[in-house]
């Protein structure tokens, strides 16, 4: 009986002192993903993992390619249209407050949706302000004479 004690405490002393040897190891950090510093080689990897494992498909998938939309023919020349009046508005505004040398001419230019006015700042500036009736809107920028 006494044998079986000494033999059991000699085997529990033998494992204390291999468990506090065990315990002793570092734990070292390597990154895998390629954006947090690991390997570039493991980028295919990852991807194709999280193709595999995709499950959602995209509604609109073959709707429109490269994010532009496919347009009628009568769309398309309405939009034509549209920049084609839009210009002609443009020139006739800007035929107003040009002058014959080339030159703005300070004031203001009303028109059906739009307020344009044109000051002086000195020393050749002027700035001009465009103010959208409908919006609300408002830009500003300045030019040299």
């Amino acid at each position: 009986m006494k044998n079986k004690i000494l033999l059991r405490g000699a085997a529990a002393c033998c494992a204390w002192m291999l468990a506090g040897q065990a315990a002793a190891t570092e734990l070292v950090y390597y990154p895998f993903n390629p954006s947090f510093g690991g390997s570039p080689l493991n980028g295919s990897v990852l991807l194709n993992s999280a193709l595999a494992t995709n499950r959602h498909t995209d509604p609109d998938v073959g709707q429109d390619q490269f994010g532009i939309e496919e347009k009628t023919p009568l769309q398309v020349f309405n939009e034509t249209l549209e920049r084609s009046i839009l210009s002609r508005l443009a020139s006739a505004a800007s035929s107003q407050i040009v002058g014959p040398d080339g030159k703005f001419i300070p004031g203001t230019l009303d028109t059906g949706s739009f307020t344009i006015n044109i000051v002086d700042l000195g020393n050749g500036f002027l700035s001009i302000t465009t103010i959208d009736k409908l919006t609300g809107g408002v830009t500003t920028f300045q030019v040299g004479q």
